[in-house]
This record gives C-alpha cells, structure tokens and sequence, in this order.
C-alpha cells in the first residue's frame, strides 16, 4: 500500500468540508458552483478544497463543453478501508477476549455463591 498516497487521503478527509464535497459528489458530478452553494465560502476557497481532494486522488474534473464537472474517484477510499480492516480486526479480537474474561468471572462469581 502506497503510504503517499494513503496520508494524503486520511489528510484530504481531515476536514469537514472536504467530507461533505465528497458526499455530494458520492450522488453524482457537480460543478465548483454546485459545490459551492450549500457552504458560505467563497468559490475560490472551494476550489482550494478540491485541489486537495484532487491531489488525494479522490476527485476528478472533466470537460463537458463550458462545465468542468467534478467526479467522486472512490480509488482511494477503498485502500483507506482496507487499511482500517486490520485495526477493525483488532478490535474484534479484542472484544472476543474481553468477553471471554467477563464469562470466566461470571462463572467464578455464580460458583463461589454456589458454595
């Protein structure tokens, strides 16, 4: 896994703007206007966030005559995931001990009353 290419995707998805532009984007292609109407920005600051949603890979921009549309590249998202598959495993584990613990004391406890 290109750990580049992976840092400047979580970096990408640090920001809350950029994750909305992304869920937009996730319904279909927008225009930088498009995008930018639901925000009280500026365009251009829009336009700052999509050169780095662009750098990350996760978007796209076309040429359909005058409109320049914006496209979801979910490449990126993909390798985000699974590369937060292992530490989903992790934890997995981890509760399964835990609750292996947690019946092992039950059953001492509901033995020693027993006694």
């Amino acid at each position: 896994m290109d750990t580049d290419a992976l840092d400047a995707t979580f970096s990408a998805l640090a920001d809350p703007t950029r994750r909305a532009i992304l869920a937009r984007l996730a319904a279909g292609e927008a225009t930088v206007t498009e995008l930018a109407a639901p925000f009280a920005m500026s365009q251009p600051a829009i336009s700052k966030h999509l050169r780095v949603l662009e750098r990350a890979g996760l978007v796209t921009r076309g040429r359909d005559a005058q409109r320049r549309p914006c496209r979801l590249a979910a490449e990126p998202l993909r390798e985000a995931t699974a590369w937060l598959a292992d530490y989903r495993d992790y934890w997995a584990e981890s509760y399964q001990r835990l609750d292996a613990l947690l019946d092992d004391l039950q059953r001492s406890g509901t033995e020693s009353r027993a006694r």
